[in-house]
């Protein structure tokens, strides 16, 4: 294809699902009880603010909350939960005194918060609902007034082939049927909504972009430093610049551009930001450490870039598409069939291919592989075609069709895209972890919407040594299925194991590493001990060989700049010990140990809530402030690193431990084959989120 008609066929795309995308039902806000007479909460303000540097996010979140109504009321504030992110604070303005939660046994803080509330006094509660929201309790929000909340979360960046992510999620994406079916959501800030990003990286910065925010201010600062700010409010008044920090270049009394709307901003559309590393960049180790003067152990967060060794695949694979078609899918099920027509014939003549739908079952459309001519490409579009979507949505029966008859000399790969919302059959985690662990089958999944069932998701593509991919619809879909593609193109590096050697060190996480493909980092976080020259060995298998990578650096005696590397270790551990239980079933010791976790580093879980009340009622109970004074810790690190120069990380410059150059979207060539490729997953794409707005509506 001519790169002018490839470049219109992305704008074709992408506007076509920018017009299906524009009306999501749901969104992150205020909750009211669907049978409620009186008129909604009011979200006056909504800032946020983001400062990515030296590996991970820090996301705070502010907003103040109006109660118009005449009597006093309780604010529940709902949003999807993060990628990989853990709760780091959760402050509430009492008596206009910011007051710092305490993390607490889920059900013990759930008591605390009802009893202050039937007593009257201020208090709040934030809660996990399972993998889909962080739930916010405000209670009381008095008559004809306003509350003040701030949320704060953390998380690691990731960069994937030399271009970095970070996905500010708003969209709430409506597959709870059970909180629907009680709740109403209000998702408009009425006045002021701010978004300021402060952006630093050790390593040069091409382009940084929000496609689907084209009124944010956009700043680079140096090669390695940029900023973002979207400022929209109600009156047209220009909201002066809420944090300075973020860009201090910019004098504090500068104001950006605002958006007048009739609504300051509905919180129902991602905001996703990508920036992309200079071309050529080395393949690397970079470290990251935490520790006390005089203590023995430290924390430490190792982000291996690899470089470009991983060689394309031209031998004919199997490809095995495993596609919803519940009833949701009526009205955009030609649109799929057109999206597999297309793909399908850009396929090499030695391909294979299978077609397997599913709902209240699953039902396969070819008669076994069949090879990817015109001829035998039509006959299966014509079958697609002919089929009308129905019914619910029985993941596993689409799986399990998918990895029958697999033929063991070819490699093969199942491509699953749906939202992992399984309610039909067998529906547990465990359930299939086991499938998968049965066949030797590569499971390359897409994970579409917030709400989607990533823990399930992440956890089948895992235990498969495949992948799986966040999709927001506010992302570059071309840009994501790029990634995909030349993952699905090169070989990978399989059974990944690391040892460090000369320096000990313990609880490194993840506990299995699994495969990593073309473009990859690998970010490990452990505890280390005393200080000094360590061994890093990466070892695994490229093609069934055995490949080792090494080098040597050292561990520092002290550092302090980094105390929310505590965190990020524990959220990282505690989501190893929850894959245990998803997959093993319940278990008391592993549940206690979450637990005990949770509450040591102040973190919220499924079995831990952040707890706010009046500083005497914490004496009272004897609640110990410890994430009170871990969080005065880590925001005056915060304060020493943005007025520090930017640090270099990367510890393997004396001995590099890759000889080549990390892999980027500006080098090398993916061939009409993932050309063909991506056409078909762009299309699945779409229609795949088109069926998840449209489940919203129903």
């Amino acid at each position: 294809m001519k790169p002018n008609n490839l470049t219109r066929l992305r704008q074709w795309l992408f506007g076509s699902s920018l017009l299906v995308l524009g009306n999501v039902a749901l969104a992150a806000g205020l909750m009211t009880p669907a049978n409620s007479n009186l008129p909604a909460l009011e979200i006056k303000e909504h800032h946020v603010t983001v400062v990515i540097e030296d590996g991970y996010v820090v996301t705070s979140v502010e907003q103040i909350f109006s109660n118009n109504n005449a009597v006093d009321l309780e604010a529940i504030y709902s949003f999807p939960i993060p990628e990989k992110a853990a709760v780091s604070e959760f402050t509430y303005w009492i008596d206009g005194q910011p007051i710092t939660g305490e993390v607490l046994e889920k059900q013990q803080a759930k008591t605390i918060y009802q009893e202050e509330k039937q007593a009257g006094r201020e208090a709040a509660v934030t809660e996990q609902d399972s993998h889909k929201t962080f739930d916010i309790s405000v209670s009381p929000v008095r008559a004809n007034q306003e509350v003040k909340i701030r949320l704060s979360y953390i998380q690691p960046a990731h960069v994937d082939t030399a271009i970095g992510r970070y996905v500010y999620p708003l969209e709430e994406g409506g597959t709870d049927e059970d909180k629907l079916s009680f709740w109403t959501y209000n998702d408009t800030v009425t006045e002021k909504f701010s978004f300021t990003m402060r952006f630093r990286s050790s390593y040069p910065v091409d382009q940084l972009r929000l496609p689907q925010h084209p009124q944010a201010v956009i700043q680079q600062i140096s090669a390695q430093e940029w900023s973002v700010t979207i400022n929209e409010n109600k009156t047209g008044a220009p909201i002066p610049d809420a944090n300075p920090a973020i860009n201090p270049e910019v004098p504090a009394t500068t104001t950006v551009p605002t958006i007048t709307t009739q609504a300051a901003q509905h919180l129902n559309k991602d905001i996703v930001v990508y920036w992309r590393l200079q071309p050529g960049l080395p393949g690397s180790v970079d470290m990251i450490t935490y520790k006390k003067p005089g203590s023995h152990q430290g924390t430490f967060m190792m982000t291996i870039t690899p470089g470009d060794d991983l060689a394309a695949i031209t031998e004919g694979r199997d490809w095995i598409f495993v596609l919803d078609y519940s009833g949701s899918m009526q009205g955009k099920y030609t649109s799929l069939t057109e999206g597999v027509n297309k793909g399908l014939n850009k396929l090499n003549a030695n391909d294979r291919f299978k077609i397997i739908l599913f709902n209240d079952g699953s039902r396969e459309i070819t008669q076994g592989y069949t090879q990817a001519t015109p001829e035998l490409i039509n006959n299966a579009i014509q079958t697609m075609s002919s089929i009308n979507p129905e019914g619910g949505t029985n993941l596993y029966a689409g799986i399990e069709r998918g990895m029958k008859s697999l033929d063991a000399d070819r490699s093969s790969a199942i491509i699953l895209v749906t939202d992992g919302e399984a309610n039909i059959g067998l529906t547990e985690k465990k359930d299939f972890i086991k499938l998968l662990e049965a066949k030797d089958v590569r499971l390359f999944t897409f994970v579409m919407g917030n709400s989607a069932n990533r823990p399930l998701l992440e956890g089948m593509a895992k235990v498969s040594n495949g992948f799986a991919m966040n999709i927001s619809n506010s992302d570059d879909i071309v840009g994501k299925l790029m990634e995909a593609t030349a993952k699905l193109t090169h070989q990978a590096f399989h059974d990944v194991d690391i040892k460090i050697s000369g320096v000990k060190v313990s609880d490194l996480t993840p506990a299995t590493i699994g495969s990593l493909y073309r473009g990859q980092q690998l970010i490990v976080l452990g505890h280390y001990y005393g200080e000094g020259e360590a061994r890093l060995s990466i070892n695994g298998k490229i093609s069934g060989q055995p490949k080792t990578y090494s080098t040597s650096f050292a561990f520092p005696q002290e550092s302090q700049f980094y105390p929310e590397l505590e965190r990020l270790w524990a959220f990282a551990t505690i989501e190893d010990m929850q894959n245990q239980l998803d997959y093993y079933g319940e278990d008391a010791d592993i549940k206690q140990a979450i637990t005990d976790l949770a509450i040591e580093k102040g973190l919220v879980t499924r079995y831990t809530s952040m707890v706010v009340m009046r500083d005497e009622e914490f004496a009272k109970r004897g609640i110990e402030r410890k994430n009170a004074q871990r969080v005065a810790d880590e925001q005056a690190a915060q304060v020493n690193r943005q007025n520090t120069a930017i640090q270099d990380h990367r510890v393997d410059r004396n001995q590099p431990l890759y000889n080549t150059p990390a892999p980027s979207h500006s080098s090398g060539s993916g061939g009409s084959m993932n050309l063909g490729l991506l056409l078909m997953l762009m299309l699945l794409f779409i229609s795949g989120a088109i069926k998840n707005v449209n489940s919203n509506k129903q």
